[in-house]
């Protein structure tokens, strides 16, 4: 055994004359009071909106793409970031903090310092935390994809990681994203991409699933993919793999989608079908990443028009979770469109998030709001 180191929403959006949004209005001012553009007065926190058992998330955002941007890392910079944050959420998921580049990004070194002060952040803002990711085809450190391991070296190395990041965590996790993006479009396994699938077969899928267990038997073990919203190919592959793994008493209790759409596409209409089925086999569902990218005026504004069809999408997505009863976990992919990962990865297409650069709220988090406040009838 090789020795392990480690180092330690705007007044103007709400005043839209919006008729209803699929059948909720988007300005509700709860009893007559209608919030300032950063109240985080409790009536006005989608928290405490939610219907109990019901938990609203977010990512926190920090390393991936925001190491490249002109800003310090948000969570531990931005103290406005942080008071919404902890006010407005009862679910938190690192944004890349707990990826493998970044929490082991040397093969004998494990850097836990961002994960453990999110950890914290939701243990003293009285939070769950959903743990992302541990096997993926992304983000993986070049020590691990470049360093021409055996199959043994390979095995060895991912359950270690898998033993001494989840055992860390023990009891703090709620949901652990512990297979992510592993089919491709068409619902292939990702054979070559995929480092582990690629060099280990795919019965280390299996297997993890049965290491997180092992290291921490009270989370609930999630597959987790994007384009998997409506019944497709790729959430059909899901479904076959999952039953195949139920079958061999395999510890998979959840299936989640991510969720990241665009305006410029349909809705999926079929969400709450797709997640009804999986709810059948005795698994949980989520919706984990969620955001609603929009192609922006040259001027770089959304319209009205733009905003009240985002803020539909919202809706909707959060009314299907909400009409399924193993869905209780709904995260939206960061709240703010000033850290929102979008602009980077789709360029011309932005506003995605429930929030402006300056935290101002906008139609979509009233449509939240208001729809998780009519669920708690």
């Amino acid at each position: 055994m090789r020795p392990i180191r480690f180092a330690t929403a705007s007044l103007a959006a709400a005043a839209l004359t919006l008729p209803l949004v699929a059948g909720v209005a988007t300005a509700d001012p709860s009893a007559g009071r209608e919030a300032a553009p950063h109240s985080n007065a409790r009536f006005d926190r989608l928290r405490e909106a939610a219907p109990e058992g019901f938990f609203v998330g977010t990512a926190v955002a920090g390393g991936g793409h925001h190491l490249e941007q002109d800003y310090p890392d948000p969570f531990t910079s931005d103290k406005e970031y942080r008071k919404i944050l902890g006010r407005q959420f009862s679910s938190v998921s690192p944004e890349n903090q707990m990826k493998w580049e970044f929490i082991h990004p040397e093969r004998d070194r494990y850097d836990f310092a961002a994960a453990d002060g999110i950890v914290e952040f939701a243990e003293k803002h009285g939070q769950v935390v959903r743990g992302h990711t541990l096997l993926w085809h992304s983000q993986n450190p070049a020590w691990l994809e470049k360093g021409g391991f055996s199959k043994e070296e390979l095995r060895a190395i991912l359950r270690e990681h898998i033993t001494t990041v989840v055992g860390r965590y023990a009891g703090r996790i709620q949901q652990w994203d512990v297979a992510n993006e592993i089919f491709d479009g068409e619902g292939e396994l990702r054979t070559q991409d995929n480092i582990w699938i690629r060099e280990l077969g795919p019965g280390i899928v299996a297997d993890v699933f049965r290491w997180v267990h092992e290291a921490d038997p009270e989370a609930k073990l999630f597959f987790n993919d994007y384009g998997v919203e409506s019944v497709n190919a790729k959430s059909d592959a899901y479904y076959a793999l999952t039953r195949e793994l139920l079958r061999q008493g395999v510890p998979v209790h959840g299936f989640s989608v991510q969720a990241h759409l665009s305006t410029r596409y349909g809705f999926p209409g079929d969400l709450e079908t797709n997640l009804r089925r999986f709810d059948a086999l005795g698994l949980e569902t989520a919706v984990t990443e969620l955001d609603v990218r929009m192609d922006l005026p040259e001027n770089g504004v959304p319209t009205q028009a733009q905003e009240r069809k985002q803020a539909d999408y919202y809706q909707r997505a959060l009314s299907a979770c909400l009409a399924v009863d193993g869905c209780n976990s709904f995260t939206i992919w960061g709240f703010t469109d000033k850290y929102s990962w979008v602009p980077v990865f789709f360029e011309g297409e932005g506003s995605a998030t429930v929030m402006t650069d300056d935290f101002d709220r906008k139609p979509a988090f009233y449509a939240l709001r208001d729809t998780l406040k009519g669920a708690r009838g």
